[in-house]
């Protein structure tokens, strides 16, 4: 079998899901549908603006569907009209009923950006910075019911970097899912295929960030808290309170040193500027006040004095 023998359905909507789909339209697969959210209203003006997969379908004449609730009896009807071998599913952002993933004959394959079975859920590249992880990867696997709960099929490590953000490991995570899922379908379409069950009993899951999730505490280490910038590194940002002004942190590095009560400043520069922690100091290198743009340190330092001493959040 080859990849242009599968009538083949994609469903996703952000930028992490053009890499797989850019990576099914080169091996020449019979994309016959590319499922993705509805457009929806964005920046200053809240013009409607259409989703990343939805674009480049378009650019390569593939038929576009977004449904506002893929479950409804009319969506499920016009999936099965397009007779998919197969469906492949990255970031798309609705749950597949069992209407849906009972259609297809080869089952709907997910691209996870974790090692499953940790970091189920919706954000686990966040999550796994945050925790200090050193490496993560990606997962492919049949989808059923369940979230994120599927047989495994095939595994893909990549390294953590110390300072790496999650925005940075969102684009090389990306270029693996592709890779991921070429692999997936080069054995599906030789028959060797191998499923593997998820393990429940050491699954951990990752939920959705918020905007809250940001709030730093410094009673935490050094360590954790740079971990915590970094997961939340470009959105929803991390962030403390300067004066009752909200003040997002970025570019940190975790330093020894125990020199004053938790959340108080112990020294500015255009290096960096030093925060006591629970344990440790964290060198701060880019700063943010709300409504402005993110400065270096030096920068930051021209427009707003920072007094050793002084207490944030």
């Amino acid at each position: 079998m080859r990849p242009q023998d599968l009538r083949t359905v994609f469903m996703g909507t952000p930028d992490f899901a053009l890499q797989t789909l850019q990576g099914l339209i080169d091996a020449g697969c019979n994309l016959v549908g590319v499922y993705t959210q509805p457009d929806r209203p964005r920046g200053r003006g809240k013009r409607l603006a259409a989703p990343p997969v939805k674009e480049l379908a378009l650019r390569h004449g593939i038929p576009v569907f977004q449904p506002l609730k893929l479950r409804q009896p009319e969506a499920v009807a016009a999936l099965e009209a397009l007779a998919p071998d197969l469906i492949v599913v990255v970031a798309y952002g609705q749950i597949l009923p069992k209407s849906v993933l009972d259609i297809p004959r080869y089952g709907c394959i997910n691209v996870h950006a974790s090692l499953l079975p940790k970091y189920r859920g919706a954000a686990p590249i966040n999550k796994a910075i945050i925790d200090g992880e050193t490496e993560t990867g990606i997962t492919t696997m049949y989808m059923d019911v369940g979230l994120d709960t599927g047989d495994m099929l095939v595994r893909k490590t990549l390294a953590i970097g110390p300072q790496e953000t999650a925005g940075e490991l969102h684009d090389r995570l990306a270029v693996l899912g592709r890779e991921t899922m070429e692999e997936t379908l080069r054995q599906l379409c030789a028959g060797t295929l191998q499923r593997e069950a998820q393990d429940n009993a050491r699954s951990t899951y990752a939920a959705l960030m918020k905007k809250e999730d940001g709030r730093i505490d410094w009673n935490q280490s050094a360590v954790d808290v740079h971990n915590r910038v970094r997961g939340l590194d470009p959105w929803p940002g991390a962030y403390t309170t300067l004066n009752g002004e909200l003040l997002k942190l970025a570019r940190t590095s975790p330093e020894i040193g125990d020199d004053g009560k938790p959340g108080s400043i112990v020294s500015a520069d255009k290096n960096g500027v030093r925060i006591a922690c629970g344990s440790g100091i964290l060198l701060v290198k880019e700063l943010q006040l709300a409504g402005r743009k993110r400065l270096t340190a030096g920068d930051f330092l021209r427009g707003c004095i920072l007094e050793p001493g002084t207490i944030l959040d």
